[in-house]
């Protein structure tokens, strides 16, 4: 998303939803050589896991997918990358590859969560 401060514009709207992991990725153009402009979107940077709020721990069994988890842990499969994130590897298929593991489950960023030892009302 860019915004033009020169003319006061809105930024333009994000092609993804906001459940997207591409939600706020900026779109940027490539010219070719003959001219023609390519839109692409810049890279996504992975969050720091420091900022996101840990909701569960899993311990992988056999048949596990990110994709059920993500249903079963945050209510839809499309957020299987929030788990991927919460959880540093290359490949996210790694997570679920091996059982025994023990993944984390975080809160999407910028969700506050339980703080230990204060009471939420």
């Amino acid at each position: 998303m860019t915004v033009d401060h020169t003319s006061g514009a809105l930024p333009a709207p994000s092609p993804y939803p906001l459940t997207s992991r591409y939600h706020g990725v900026p779109v940027a153009l490539h010219t070719t050589p003959d001219g023609r402009q390519v839109p692409y979107l810049r890279r996504r940077l992975l969050p720091s896991t420091d900022g996101l709020t840990p909701l569960a721990e899993h311990t992988v069994s056999a048949g596990d997918r990110l994709d059920l988890l993500a249903n079963r842990y945050l209510g839809s499969a499309d957020q299987w990358w929030r788990i991927a994130d919460a959880n540093p590897v290359v490949d996210p298929r790694e997570l679920t590859a091996t059982p025994g593991r023990r993944i984390t489950v975080a809160l999407p960023g910028a969700v506050p969560g339980a703080v230990p030892g204060v009471r939420n009302a």
